[in-house]
C-alpha cells in the first residue's frame, strides 16, 4: 500500500532560545523563518490566533520560504473564543454577525500564500456549561459556520471538550471535509486511545498537534526552550504506532510539536519522525 506524505514541523518559529541549538549563532529574528525552512517543510503559525495577519506580514512569509514550504495557521481568537477575555464569549463564537469580518480578513490574508497555504485551524477553548449546555448547540453552530467557508482552503477543528469528541462531531466534519485535530494535551485523551473506538479520519488529510503539559515544562525549562526537559518517550511511541496506520489511510498527514510538549519543539518532532523510520 502506498504511504501518504508526512509533513512535520513545530508550532511557531520565533523562539529566541532556539539560537544555538537550532538556529545558527547570531541569527536575527527576521531571519528565523529562512533558516527554519531549510530544516522543515511546514510550520504552524501561532501568531494568527492573536491577531489577523496583515498583507505585509504574510507576503514576508512567502518571500522567506521555498516553493514546497507550507504554512498552517490558526483562525483568530476573535472567531473561536469570541474575544480576548479569559472566558470565551459564547454569544459571539462563530456567529457571522460578530466574526464575519475577521474571518474574511483572515482568509484574504492567508490566501496571499497561494499554494503555500496549509490547513487553517479552528482551535476552540474548553467550553463550560454556561457557554454551551451540551455539544448539540455548539455542533449546530459549527455546522453552519463550516458550510459558509470557501472551499479553496483546507480546515481542521480542534476541540478541548473530551466528551464532545464522538460520532456527531465526526459526522459534521465529514460533511464539510474538515479534519479533526488530533491533539496531545494534558487533560484530553491520547489520540491513540480515541482511535480504538472511533474512525478519526474525516477527510483526505490528518492534522495533529503535540501540546503537552505547559505547567510541567515551564517548571523545568527556566524560561528557555532549548532542550528536552520532560520525557515523553511513551507518548511518542503511541504516536508512532498511530501514525503508521494513518499514513496508509490518507494522502497527507500534518503534525506539529510545541515547545511545551517536552521542552524543545524541534527535538520532539525529530524524535517522532525517527521512530517512524
Amino acid at each position: 500500500m502506498t504511504r501518504g506524505r508526512l509533513r512535520y514541523g513545530t508550532s511557531s518559529w520565533s523562539e529566541k532560545s532556539w539560537v544555538g541549538p537550532f538556529y545558527p549563532e547570531g541569527t536575527q529574528p527576521a531571519e528565523f523563518l529562512v533558516h527554519y525552512a531549510r530544516q522543515f517543510d511546514t510550520v504552524e503559525a501561532d501568531t494568527t490566533y492573536y491577531r489577523v495577519p496583515g498583507a505585509r506580514m504574510v507576503d514576508g512569509w512567502n518571500e522567506k520560504t521555498p516553493a514546497d514550504f507550507r504554512i498552517a495557521a490558526k483562525f483568530p481568537r476573535s472567531v473561536v473564543h469570541g474575544g480576548d477575555q479569559a472566558t470565551p464569549d459564547a454569544s459571539r463564537v462563530l456567529l457571522p454577525e460578530h466574526v464575519g469580518d475577521d474571518t474574511a480578513a483572515f482568509l484574504a490574508a492567508m490566501g496571499r500564500l497561494g499554494a503555500k497555504c496549509g490547513p487553517l485551524v479552528l482551535q476552540f477553548p474548553y467550553f463550560n456549561q454556561k457557554a454551551f449546555r451540551s455539544a448539540e448547540p455548539f455542533l449546530a453552530r459549527l455546522d453552519a459556520f463550516l458550510a459558509e467557508l470557501p472551499h479553496e482552503f483546507r480546515y481542521a477543528v480542534e476541540l478541548r471538550n473530551a466528551k464532545w469528541i464522538g460520532a456527531p462531531l465526526l459526522d459534521v466534519l465529514r460533511r464539510h471535509r474538515c479534519a479533526l485535530v488530533l491533539v496531545d494535551l494534558l487533560y484530553m485523551p491520547h489520540p491513540a486511545e480515541l482511535a480504538t473506538r472511533l474512525d478519526l479520519t474525516t477527510t483526505d488529510f490528518v492534522y495533529a498537534r503535540l501540546i503537552g503539559d505547559r505547567k510541567a515544562v515551564e517548571e523545568k525549562a527556566d524560561g528557555r526552550f532549548d532542550r528536552i526537559v520532560v520525557d515523553q518517550t511513551k507518548r511518542l511511541a503511541r504516536w508512532a504506532e498511530l501514525l503508521r496506520d494513518l499514513l496508509e489511510r490518507v494522502p497527507e498527514t500534518w503534525i506539529y510539536a510545541n515547545n511545551h510538549y517536552a521542552g524543545h519543539g524541534p527535538a520532539t518532532i525529530r524524535e517522532l519522525v525517527a521512530r517512524l523510520g
